[in-house]
């Protein structure tokens, strides 16, 4: 389990007022909201859920976990970091996870630690999350919660702003979602690389549009 002050820490790099500017990017869900495919707090639901169960948000948890395991090991973090970007379908995803990741190395610099200078460079948001988060001594199931929370939210606040579905639309789906976060943190918290893969194409298509909107609030 996390001990007390890694807890603070967790939440800290987890908070929206943690600097990594994860509210600039959609994911392309403001592709989904410009196409009408995500309308509603039904919808808004449908489109995380898959996210979380089967597209990118899930393969960003399993490499987080591996980057937990290998946070000691440059030479497999980086390969780590290669794969995740190899991953990425879209070119603003792509720009996305590396500006993410690099902030966050930057603001995590508050609270030295001797693996800051062993990781990738760029380095993918869910591999300096891991490597950081193991080299803090929070725990892995612990970090994969956070992760995965922050992500959920994030898309969320999405929603709330763009369709809109109001506030308290938005705090229903994130409650209706709170077992399922809980479950793809425990999956990948045993999972291996082997076990990436993923059938959101309907996201991954949204991420490459993105570039082509005529009005475009966010990044991605």
């Amino acid at each position: 389990m996390t001990d007390a002050h890694a807890l603070q820490r967790l939440l800290t790099w987890a908070s929206p007022a943690f600097p990594v500017g994860g509210f600039a990017y959609s994911a392309g869900l403001e592709t989904a909201i410009a196409d009408g495919r995500v309308k509603d707090r039904a919808t808004t639901r449908e489109w995380i859920d898959g996210a979380l169960r089967a597209g990118a948000a899930r393969n960003d948890a399993i490499l987080l976990s591996q980057a937990h395991r290998d946070f000691t090991s440059p030479e497999k973090l980086q390969g780590l970091a290669d794969l995740c970007l190899a991953l990425t379908p879209a070119r603003e995803r792509y720009r996305e996870t590396l500006a993410m990741g690099e902030a966050f190395v930057t603001a995590a610099r508050a609270w030295p630690s001797g693996v800051t200078g062993s990781l990738p460079s760029p380095c993918p948001y869910p591999i300096a999350f891991g490597a950081l988060a193991a080299a803090h001594g929070i725990a892995l199931l612990d970090a994969l919660l956070a992760f995965l929370t922050a992500y959920m939210q994030a898309q969320v606040s999405v929603a709330v702003r763009l369709v809109p579905i109001g506030q308290s639309d938005g705090l229903a789906v994130i409650a209706a979602l709170e077992p399922l976060v809980a479950e793809e943190a425990r999956n990948a918290q045993h999972a291996t690389l082997e076990d990436i893969g993923g059938i959101a194409y309907g996201a991954d298509i949204a991420q490459m549009r993105h570039e082509t909107l005529t009005t475009r609030v966010f990044k991605s």
